[in-house]
């Protein structure tokens, strides 16, 4: 394949592909356009290329987005020059956000071409500037240049991509006509003969060692002591990324005693009951005497960010001996300036070296959080088991009997993960995806359909009315998903989230310019785009119709419509019930 390219670009075009399969990126999203033909073509023509075709650069790219988070590994983003590379913008400040690997190729004019008014250029050099890992302006393919600086250009790519701190990377590509697979009367017969022997090889020009990196010695001691010297200990486990097993971290935890408080990104919902684990924290701490009583003497956040406003608000209000975060990032994840203690490696790694060491801590501390986690779960039952209805609190709690069977979720940012973290408890399905780095509700579609890509298995994604209007065109994607994709859209007509803030009490402004009600259903949608539609009314029917949109290959679409005002009024109620059946102090 290298060797019989019919242009020096199509040759060059050729290595990056080989040079990317051979590192680990073997799918590949790509929009149509003409200045991409190159690479394109290339991939179009490796039998080991895994590849989906969008017609939209934004959904090409969310997709990407989706497969990194599924899996760790860069997808490979393809565009043409011009506006088509702005459109990825959105996937790529995601994937810095919350340190997901991207490889960006983009294609672009020549440098005499640009800023000289031709057609479909601009400035793409930088063009995401601090967020992208790194970026290469690749120069024009010419047989001059030895052709390994193109191979260990990529390798540094995908290497800078899955590092440490994984996120985007950006590769520049400019190509001069011929762009298709034309001859260019150009010699080539000499140019792939300095890399013969990785031509007859299998293995990437350059190899890179992978993972996060491992504490050392110093760190797990220090680590330990801390843990130690503190009795009624509070584990908090943030996102990690849905590829890596949290296992680790229950272990530590149990092998102490401390109670764990998952976020539903944690990727331990799925690990159902434990003895150390709390089910329903957002809800406990929804009660302020149970913020009061349930202090710890020191906090151990493992992983990133958390999503319940309830948990973030009991973090900054303790007052622990210490504060100690554990993150393979550098990035600072402390919003309250609470971290005492910061331990920049492999938290997993920190918690298998620790679990052996340690000595059982306050039993009656973990039997608090139990007794004070079993008191919600009944209240949460008292609001809920008599109410056959589909309600966004009851599509939480019984999430995991809905989508069994699938072996990931991909929740929307807004209300979805926030009534899943709150409401889901534990056994959820054992792999959970969702853009919470910038946490917008654009791409969400996209993203699902990569991340059952990534998982080549079962993922039911849950949705917003306005995160499915913000993503329509990605549907196709949806559509042609080689894995059963069940999308359950929760139709509130209009931006339901908002309905909690102070200010829906504003009516003469709330609806038009916040709620924004649309009065649209998804039924014609799913018909344009050709995907099997269906609604529900009951938990019942939405069990059923999720299990048979499971059993078939490609995407579906489940349609609940729910009123916003009466699910304002469900939550207060459950808040309300959780604090009557609170212990006492």
């Amino acid at each position: 394949m290298i060797s019989s390219a019919p242009n020096i670009n199509r040759l060059w075009a050729n290595l990056i592909v080989e040079e990317l399969i051979r590192s680990g990126a073997d799918f590949f999203c790509l929009s149509p356009g003409s200045r991409s033909t190159p690479l394109v073509t290339a991939v179009a023509g490796h039998p080991r290329a895994r590849h989906v075709v969008h017609f939209d650069e934004r959904g090409a790219a969310f997709c990407a987005l989706g497969f990194g988070r599924a899996t760790g590994r860069p997808a490979v983003c393809i565009t043409t020059s011009g506006s088509a590379v702005a459109n990825t913008f959105p996937a790529v400040v995601e994937a810095d956000a919350d340190g997901v690997p991207m490889l960006l190729l983009t294609a672009d004019r020549p440098p005499e071409l640009r800023g000289a008014g031709a057609n479909q250029t601009i400035d793409q050099v930088k063009l995401f500037g601090s967020h992208a890992r790194w970026f290469v302006d690749l120069p024009v393919p010419d047989p001059a240049i030895h052709p390994a600086y193109v191979l260990t250009t990529v390798d540094q790519a995908v290497q800078r991509a899955r590092d440490a701190w994984p996120g985007p990377v950006h590769l520049n590509c400019m190509f001069r006509e011929p762009l298709a697979p034309d001859p260019d009367g150009l010699d080539l017969s000499a140019v792939s003969v300095p890399i013969s022997s990785w031509g007859e090889s299998d293995a990437p020009y350059t190899t890179y060692g992978q993972g996060w990196s491992p504490p050392g010695p110093q760190q797990v001691d220090t680590f330990c002591r801390l843990i130690e010297e503190s009795q009624r200990g509070l584990v908090v486990v943030g996102r990690i990324p849905s590829w890596m097993d949290s296992k680790p971290i229950l272990e530590m935890a149990t092998a102490r005693g401390w109670p764990v408080l998952p976020d539903v990104s944690s990727q331990l919902r799925g690990y159902g009951a434990s003895l150390s684990l709390v089910g329903f924290p957002a809800l406990v701490l929804s009660d302020p005497a149970a913020r009061r009583r349930l202090q710890p003497d020191l906090t151990l956040h493992l992983g990133g960010p958390v999503v319940s406003k309830h948990l973030v608000q009991f973090l900054e209000e303790t007052k622990p001996a210490a504060y100690v975060m554990a993150s393979s990032v550098p990035a600072r994840i402390d919003p309250a300036h609470r971290v005492t203690h910061r331990f920049e490696c492999d938290p997993l790694a920190l918690c298998r070296e620790t679990a052996g060491r340690l000595s059982a801590g306050d039993a009656e501390y973990l039997s608090l959080w139990r007794l004070a986690d079993s008191s919600a779960a009944a209240a949460l039952g008292g609001i809920l088991d008599d109410n056959a209805s589909v309600t966004e609190p009851g599509i939480g709690r019984a999430l995991g009997r809905i989508a069994r069977g699938s072996e990931g979720i991909f929740l929307a940012s807004s209300l979805p993960i926030r009534d899943v973290d709150s409401f889901g408890g534990l056994g959820l399905p054992p792999r959970v995806g969702a853009n919470r780095g910038a946490s917008g509700i654009d791409g969400t579609i996209a993203s699902a359909a990569g991340f059952a890509e990534g998982l080549r298995a079962p993922v039911v994604a849950i949705v917003g009315d306005l995160a499915l209007l913000h993503d329509l065109n990605s549907l196709p994607l949806a559509r042609d998903v080689r894995h059963p994709l069940c999308i359950i859209v929760i139709n509130n007509d209009g931006g339901g989230i908002f309905s909690f803030l102070p200010i829906a009490e504003h009516s003469q402004v709330f609806e038009p310019f916040f709620a924004t009600p649309h009065g649209l259903s998804f039924q014609q949608a799913a018909a344009l785009f050709k995907l099997p539609y269906a609604q529900a009314a009951t938990i019942a029917e939405l069990e059923a119709e999720v299990q048979m949109a499971l059993s078939r290959d490609g995407g579906s679409l489940v349609e609940l419509s729910i009123d916003r005002r009466s699910n304002v009024a469900l939550h207060r109620a459950i808040e309300r019930a959780i604090a009557d059946a609170a212990v006492p102090d």
